[in-house]
Formats: structure tokens, sequence, C-alpha cells
């Protein structure tokens, strides 16, 4: 009436120096090379390199620094290069102000425009 399983009695094993074991504690006998067969599938970068570090045994630290690091370098870099555009940019545009002023002094016109601005302090002083 009993619907149990029979339990399993370990089997003791005794070694050659004397000392008395559990069979099912032995390690296995090696037969022949083990083949390990990894598959890295499509997978976002950084889960790439995840696999690829937890399967060498790198360990979290590596891992930690791949997943932390990899996105706050891409945002600095993105920030510098911001930063370079926006200098490029106010270099234009000063430049285009420098180019402007220095072409209406250096016609013709210019020369005029300077002549009546003397006249118009003369008159007022």
């Amino acid at each position: 009436m009993n619907h149990l399983p029979e339990p399993v009695r370990p089997s003791v094993v005794r070694l050659p120096d004397g000392r008395h074991v559990y069979a099912e504690n032995l390690p296995a006998t090696y037969a022949s090379p083990q083949v390990v067969h990894q598959h890295i599938h499509q997978a976002a970068p950084d889960k790439t390199m995840q696999r690829i570090a937890l399967g060498s045994g790198v360990g979290a630290g590596a891992v930690a620094a791949g997943v932390y690091f990899g996105p706050l370098l891409v945002g600095a870099l993105t920030a510098i290069a911001a930063n370079i555009a926006m200098l490029a940019f106010l270099a234009l545009i000063l430049g285009w102000g420098v180019h402007t002023v220095v072409k209406s002094i250096g016609s013709p016109q210019g020369a005029a425009a300077v002549k009546n601005v003397r006249k118009a302090r003369r008159r007022r002083g």
C-alpha cells in the first residue's frame, strides 16, 4: 500500500588509502575531451559583450563596466561633438560679421558713411 518510491541507498566504497566515501560523490571517469557548443545569437551589442565576458569567465565586473561605460562613452562623445558644432557655428557667424563690417568700411560707400558720421558729430559739438 506504499506508493512512495524506494529510497536510494547510498553505496559506500572503500578507497585504497583506507577511507570510506559515497560512490555518488566520486568524480566521473574521464572518457574524452568535452566539447562545449556556445551559441551567440543576434542580440544588442551590450548583450553580446555580456555573453562573451561571462562565457570567458571574466566576471560580473567586466559585464557591469561594459553595460555602464558603453552608453556613457557614447553620451560623452555626443556631447563633445555638439560642443564642437556649436563653436564652429559661432565662429562662422563671427567671421561673417567681421567680413561684412570690413567690406562695408573698405568700399567707397563706407568712406562716404564715415564722412557723414564725422560731419554729424561736428554739428552737434
